[in-house]
């Protein structure tokens, strides 16, 4: 896993053969981020990662400047993992919780300007990820939620649906209240 841009640029962690997360490919990342930072200045933006495997988007969020990252992974590993890269990177304005994605969007008192969700592909409630975090008062107003999910879902039909980005076999959908 790799830290494509920002302060921590070029960073490299290795999770382990045994981890099961699929972290977000660079390609993917690196369009992702280009729109992002062309429409978003971060430091101002607290970022929620949920469903965070290696942690790699929050990681990319805080090496650019965001003002606070979170972090939610349920699996111990994983959750074990991203605790020592923010310690090994020196990051203090992180918040890493093991926890179920699904309770913590309903029990968070926070709000945060962009929400990232990378839940695993074969998850039981993948569809009902956007709902489960749009039904709440996490995402800000004027906030920005992003889904990646394989090309099998289609979330446009969605009436918080704002536009699908692809980049090989990763799709982002982005979605506004």
């Amino acid at each position: 896993m790799r830290i494509i841009g920002g302060e921590f640029k070029g960073r490299i962690f290795h999770p382990g053969k045994k981890f099961k997360a699929r972290p977000t490919t660079d390609i993917a990342k690196e369009g992702l981020f280009n729109i992002l930072e062309n429409r978003y200045e971060f430091s101002n933006k607290n970022i929620l990662d949920l469903f965070s495997g290696t942690g790699s988007m929050g990681y990319e969020f805080l090496s650019r400047g965001c003002l606070s990252a979170t972090l939610v992974e349920t699996h111990f590993p994983h959750y074990k993992f991203i605790l020592e890269v923010i310690d090994a990177l020196k990051i203090s304005n992180a918040k890493v919780f093991k926890a179920d994605a699904f309770k913590f969007v309903q029990k968070t008192p926070d709000s945060f300007n962009i929400i990232f969700a990378d839940p695993p592909f074969d998850h039981p409630k993948f569809k009902e990820v956007p709902d489960a975090v749009l039904n709440t008062d996490i995402l800000a107003p004027d906030g920005l939620f992003i889904l990646e999910h394989p090309k099998e879902f289609d979330f446009s039909s969605h009436t918080c649906f704002k536009e699908l980005r692809t980049y090989g076999k990763v799709n982002f959908s982005f979605f506004e209240k």
